[in-house]
């Protein structure tokens, strides 16, 4: 749906004077007269009486992993509007910068998991950058209510106009209301508005939900390890159960544990500089053999219950062969039983969430833990039945997961699935794209924003060659792999790794400047170096340190770039 369609339009006796203070402008009143309330915008209705507005001084924040710290004045906003001829009601939530530290932005925010929203997490960053920020609720009841809460709505019955809000248009009609409204508030008039989107994994998601569907929505986006290519992702959460099923062998925690240590230690001085950090899992994956590993021994502590999990004894053992085997054959990715690749994998260094095993106190044995983000998927999204657990998975093989798959392919292709590699219009209007992801993800792989990259060079750039085509993309959309990186945050196990907290602060400068950023900048956040400034390679480049790890040079390696494409022979249909 075009952007001009949904222009809101104040009427023209309405003309408000660019207050100067927040006082004059953080009231029920003034945001009334800022929107056009009972009046049908294309399908949508405001409800007048359901507006709030409250101010709130001194907010700060600190720690966060998208912003710096900061400590700011803001209206608070939220106000309800629903469909014509639908009985829905969807709420919207905006954070206002005062007028004097408004500087013509404003900013849409997403959610993660299920959640369309991250609740109050991501609006700082948008003012205090001095931008509006919004957040929706989607119409699922609350804020604090997840799409999962409202699917299906009973057994087998579908809430398709749920699915809808969730997979692109709530999003949509936040930023468009958010914009109109900024507009109307600060009596904009015909100065440019600047309108940006920060969101990561399903916040991610969101970000190119929009990007590919309506390209003049936001001049900018910050797209981090997006929940994309749902089907393949949500039901790849299973991949490691099934090897572990397979191999009938359930690792201890510990043995795990010291796979993934010995991994890091092993890879970390590939890139140059021993720092902790595995910078290039890529040369990881060329150079390392985990069978190297095989009798290395490892201790673990006794640990007690906890809110997520149970107590486990003192571990004392050697890496098995089979714990090797049950670790090749999670990072190799899904194959079906004919070996055809399926889907790929978490890069080696990142640590094997899905494949954590349970402890039995009665048998005194290690057991199968199944992946609740797989089975939940399969369970409501696949079967249609309000449940997100399973009680096994015997006889689930790689070609029950290849059928999952091309299932919910074929079910949500439109609405979850995410990947038109098409971006045309978005690029005509002129929009830029910062694309990052934490390269050690234990959660969405990293490879699953290369496979994206490289199908929007493919469809964008067919005539030209991959270098060529690459410096072509990279004019608008550019793509970070960010060294030792988990999901959408710094990483645990590697703590030395950088993590790029000022991203919004890099595309203002990109859009509003025209600054491109050669690297990504980025700051340790935690370990032995916090606060060190670092920089990040622009994908297809990998970094190479010299001189004893003191000088970082951003390098074409063909050989390890091979390693992160795939082909998925499984599938007759391309995969982007």
């Amino acid at each position: 749906m075009a952007y001009a369609s949904w222009v809101i339009t104040l009427a023209a006796s309405v003309a408000i004077a660019r207050a100067t203070t927040i006082a004059e402008v953080c009231t029920p009143s003034y945001v009334q007269s800022s929107l056009v309330f009972g009046s049908l915008i294309n399908g949508i209705v405001i409800d007048s009486s359901s507006v709030t507005a409250n101010i709130v001084t001194d907010a700060s924040v600190n720690g966060d992993n998208n912003f710096p710290d900061a400590v700011f004045d803001y209206c608070n906003v939220t106000f309800a509007y629903s469909h014509n001829g639908a009985d829905d009601q969807v709420h919207v939530w905006y954070w206002l910068p005062t007028p004097d530290t408004f500087k013509n932005r404003y900013l849409s925010t997403g959610g993660g998991g299920y959640a369309i929203n991250s609740g109050t997490g991501s609006l700082p960053g948008g003012v205090t950058y001095g931008a509006v920020a919004g957040a929706t609720d989607g119409g699922f009841g609350s804020f604090s209510t997840s799409f999962d809460q409202v699917w299906p709505l009973e057994n087998g019955t579908a809430n398709w106009d749920a699915l809808y809000m969730f997979g692109y248009e709530a999003i949509h009609e936040l930023s468009v209301i958010g914009k109109e409204f900024t507009k109307q508030f600060f009596s904009m008039g015909d100065t440019k508005l600047y309108s940006y989107y920060q969101g990561c994994s399903e916040g991610g998601r969101d970000g190119w939900s929009q990007i590919q569907r309506f390209g003049d929505e936001w001049d900018g986006a910050i797209t981090g390890a997006p929940a994309f290519r749902f089907a393949h992702q949500q039901i790849q959460h299973l991949w490691s159960n099934v090897v572990e099923q397979n191999l009938d062998y359930y690792p201890p925690s510990c043995e795990l544990d010291k796979i993934i240590n010995e991994t890091i230690a092993a890879c970390d001085p590939m890139d140059g500089k021993t720092d902790g950090v595995v910078a290039r899992t890529d040369l990881c994956k060329l150079h390392f053999d985990l069978s190297s590993i095989i009798g290395k021994p490892y201790s673990c502590a006794a640990a007690p219950a906890s809110r997520f999990s149970p107590a486990t004894p003192a571990q004392n053992g050697t890496v098995t062969g089979k714990g090797v085997a049950v670790a090749k054959g999670i990072t190799d990715g899904v194959k079906d039983t004919q070996g055809r690749q399926v889907y790929l994998s978490y890069q080696p260094s990142a640590t094997f969430a899905d494949a954590q095993t349970q402890y039995n106190s009665e048998t005194n044995s290690w057991e199968l833990s199944i992946s609740n983000f797989a089975a939940e998927f399969v369970l409501r999204f696949v079967d249609m039945v309000d449940s997100s657990t399973f009680a096994n998975i015997d006889g689930v093989t790689g070609d029950t997961l290849r059928d999952w798959i091309l299932e919910s392919w074929h079910k949500y292709d439109d609405s979850l699935q995410t990947t038109w590699p098409d971006l045309t219009p978005f690029h005509t209007a002129g929009g830029k794209v910062l694309h990052f992801h934490g390269e050690s993800d234990n959660s969405i792989p990293a490879a699953s924003s290369v496979r994206y990259h490289e199908s929007v060079r493919k469809i964008m750039y067919p005539d030209l060659s991959f270098k060529d085509g690459n410096t072509a993309l990279n004019e608008w959309y550019r793509l970070f792999l960010v060294p030792g990186a988990a999901h959408c945050s710094p990483n645990p196990t590697q703590p030395n790794g950088p993590f790029p907290q000022t991203n919004l602060e890099v595309l203002i400068d990109w859009v509003e400047n025209g600054v491109a950023p050669a690297t990504l900048n980025a700051t340790v956040l935690q370990g032995d170096h916090i606060g060190e400034n670092q920089q990040i390679c622009l994908w297809p480049l990998r970094p190479r340190w010299s001189q004893n790890g003191k000088k970082m040079e951003c390098e074409f390696d063909q050989a390890s770039i091979d390693t992160w494409l795939y082909e998925f022979d499984a599938f007759k249909l391309p995969v982007y």
